[in-house]
């Protein structure tokens, strides 16, 4: 997966020309304008689009762009931790930032009552639900997966990858994205407790691992359950 990059509003719907998916990331809140246009080009061309919704409970400002992109571009997938999730859902959330809180979060306790938000939720939208944590969620409406490996860096531009790969799956492609990067975390993280460093060296390790990740490693690493 190779990005481009292209953000400004003159040159967004230009540079969808060449392009197998677009990905969204509310980080860049000021660029909402640019996401719109970019989005709906998208959807014109039917390129894949996937959006990361950034803290979007957190302030006014996000919730009413969040608002706007939901009813004015159709998203291929939707990927943020169990906080965003929840509150594109209509849940009461605590979290704050780009961080999930301890209460949003989902385990094994509330993992049914997960299950059926994610769902529910992809049927509304008539998109693919993900939601990254110690346990990964997938949703298409119809099928859910439930994947206990989860690694949530960069990973909904590696959903935007796998989904320009396999436009025509975009469940599987997110699961296997969801798989990968949890692998590939796994790893890095095996190197990261046998050297004793931190999260600067973690950083370097999980994109060695992504760039060296194997189909076999994928085949035989995948801890998943589909519903």
């Amino acid at each position: 997966g190779t990005p481009s990059m292209a953000d400004h509003i003159d040159e967004v719907a230009e540079a969808l020309s060449c392009v197998q998916a677009l990905v969204c990331n509310m980080g860049a809140i000021a660029l909402t304008d640019s996401m719109i246009v970019g989005g709906k080009e998208a959807n014109r061309r039917k390129i894949p689009v996937v959006l990361d919704p950034v803290a979007v409970g957190g302030t006014q400002l996000r919730r009413d762009a969040a608002k706007r992109l939901l009813e004015e571009v159709h998203f291929t997938a939707i990927r943020g931790n169990a906080s965003e999730i929840r509150y594109l859902a209509g849940q009461q959330t605590t979290g704050a930032g780009v961080d999930v809180s301890d209460l949003d979060a989902i385990t094994e306790e509330n993992l049914p009552e997960a299950q059926e938000m994610i769902k529910n939720l992809a049927k509304s939208l008539g998109t693919v639900i993900a939601v990254s944590g110690v346990i990964d969620l997938v949703s298409d409406g119809e099928r859910t997966m439930v994947l206990r490996k989860g690694s949530g860096c960069m990973l909904t531009s590696m959903i935007g990858a796998f989904a320009g790969a396999a436009a025509e799956d975009p469940f599987t492609a997110t699961c296997a994205a969801m798989a990968a990067m949890g692998i590939a975390g796994e790893i890095a993280e095996k190197k990261r407790i046998k050297n004793g460093t931190g999260n600067a060296t973690f950083r370097t390790d999980l994109i060695d691992a992504v760039f060296n990740l194997t189909e076999e490693e994928l085949t035989k690493g995948a801890r998943y359950e589909i519903f």
